[in-house]
């Protein structure tokens, strides 16, 4: 069995999300944290040896007080981010063990995803190297400068939007990094991208949302609700069979 080390990112600002108390990764989801969603999800395959959550400094205090108990007993490790993405994933990298033979970076304020998903972008990561899931651009795209006007409308033809847990053998992800120099990427597969190695694409799902905004939590919620559930023999939904997960 392959070993995987799992990269949480919560060291973001959450500036879209507008909250006094909380940042997105750390409010509460259907009874627990937003990261703890992601970080769960992972802990409990066998494949997974290592979680890290990427905090952010001036959050270390806070999140030590009110996660301390689950950093314990879930045997988390806990990195201080920078100031962007690719800083985080550096710092993170730098704690991975020597034995994980893949690293997943996977987004803390991603929380909807189903194991089958992480099954697919798992297996397609062990035979191609790096792996992404990612779902086609289905609407109508714009783009417009200032915000106000449309200054073209885009073709969306072979265009995908990315999402997490993105997946690579940890030497690819390591050299692909070691290569960045100055560089920012904004996601770990861009780093790779441009380091010359190809990234495959598994298809995800719209359900496998980022909670962005307020209105992304509420949506979440009820997400939650209706996820494929492991190991089912009958229809993974009340009104639909298995194909409406596939």
């Amino acid at each position: 069995m392959a070993s995987f080390s799992v990269i949480i990112a919560a060291a973001g600002q959450s500036s879209r999300f507008q909250d006094q108390n909380y940042k997105k990764p750390f409010i509460p989801l259907a009874g627990k944290a937003v990261w703890l969603h992601s970080a769960e999800k992972f802990l409990k395959r066998d494949d997974v040896k290592q979680v890290i959550v990427v905090i952010s400094p001036e959050d270390r205090e806070m999140f030590q007080i009110k996660f301390g108990a689950n950093i314990a007993i879930l045997g988390i490790d806990v990195v201080d981010g920078g100031s962007e993405r690719c800083e985080s994933v550096q710092n993170a990298l730098n704690v991975v063990r020597d034995e994980m033979e893949y690293v997943a970076v996977h987004d803390a304020a991603r929380p909807c995803f189903a194991d089958e998903w992480i099954d697919r972008v798992f297996d397609e990561a062990t035979k191609s190297g790096a792996a992404i899931p990612a779902t086609p651009v289905v609407g109508t795209v714009k783009k417009s400068a200032s915000g106000k006007t449309i200054d073209q409308t885009v073709d969306r033809t072979h265009l995908w939007i990315a999402q997490t847990p993105q997946v690579f053998r940890k030497d690819i992800l390591l050299s692909a990094y070691a290569k960045r120099a100055n560089q920012v990427f904004t996601d770990e597969a861009q780093a790779v991208e441009a380091s010359g190695h190809p990234v495959s694409i598994v298809t995800g799902s719209s359900l496998n949302l980022k909670i962005t905004t307020k209105e992304d939590l509420k949506l979440a919620e009820q997400v939650l609700k209706v996820l494929p559930k492991p190991n089912l023999s009958g229809p993974a939904h009340p009104f639909a069979d298995d194909d409406l997960w596939r």
